[in-house]
């Protein structure tokens, strides 16, 4: 019995590793979450079965729901994939699923993806870490276990680039517990909806504004200096520039 976990990387498809697409052409059940972009899932084989157990408003599943279900499938089949966005082991509760699995005597394999939390942010040509800018970057949830607030003291004093994921609903009160603890409310924000999808959209601003920005989930928000770059412009109007010299 064994199940691969499988990052499925921040949107489009050929983001994916070789060694994600392998797995999700050879498997014979795919359990993927509910932001898993449709480009994504066209690589599973068509005999395949595809389990969706995204966890939205009002669904019902909770994880030990998809735990059990992954290691009932695990004793059923052969190649059991579980999908997850992202990379599993970035906020996508691959550990608990890997412990859960290995209880109940289920071989687990991870096959990393490329975590929206870096991706997302070069999608809108900001880079987390910027000579001169940002020595670092954080990376947090914008919630909390069992909803209890995210604790960002000693966050706002801090120079570093701070990466949020699942933090638009909390997005103004994530920006009044920084302003408070320290970082300045003129600090650049950038909101990336949908990174690397057809439907992408970044919006920017400054910290105090965070919460009035009009953006909706799924979407990354970065605070920091970097996040008035965007090298993807610059390099545009640099090509533009060399083809008319």
């Amino acid at each position: 019995m064994s199940v691969l976990l499988v990052g499925a990387g921040p949107g489009s498809a050929d983001l994916l590793t070789l060694r994600a697409a392998r797995a999700l052409e050879s498997a014979q059940v795919v359990v993927h979450d509910r932001l898993v972009d449709p480009s994504v899932l066209a690589l599973v084989h068509r005999d395949a079965r595809l389990v969706n157990v995204g966890k939205g408003p009002g669904d019902g599943y909770t994880q030990e729901h998809i735990n059990l279900q992954l290691i009932d499938l695990a004793q059923r089949y052969e190649r059991v994939v579980r999908l997850k966005g992202g990379d599993p082991f970035v906020f996508g509760r691959g550990g608990e699923e890997w412990l859960a699995l290995r209880a109940a005597g289920v071989d687990v394999e991870v096959v990393p993806g490329v975590t929206s939390a870096l991706a997302g942010p070069s999608a809108a040509g900001i880079p987390v870490t910027h000579r001169g800018l940002s020595r670092g970057v954080v990376i947090l949830t914008g919630h909390g276990a069992d909803d209890d607030h995210v604790v960002v003291t000693g966050l706002g004093r801090s120079e570093l680039t701070l990466v949020i994921l699942m933090g638009v609903a909390q997005r103004a009160r994530l920006a009044r517990e920084l302003i408070a603890d320290g970082r300045p409310a003129s600090t650049p924000v950038a909101v990336i909806e949908r990174a690397w999808t057809s439907s992408q959209r970044t919006r920017r601003g400054v910290l105090r504004q965070l919460g009035e920005l009009d953006v909706h989930a799924p979407a990354i928000i970065v605070v920091g200096a970097v996040a008035a770059l965007d090298l993807s412009e610059t390099l545009a109007l640099a090509g533009s520039s060399a083809s008319v010299a």
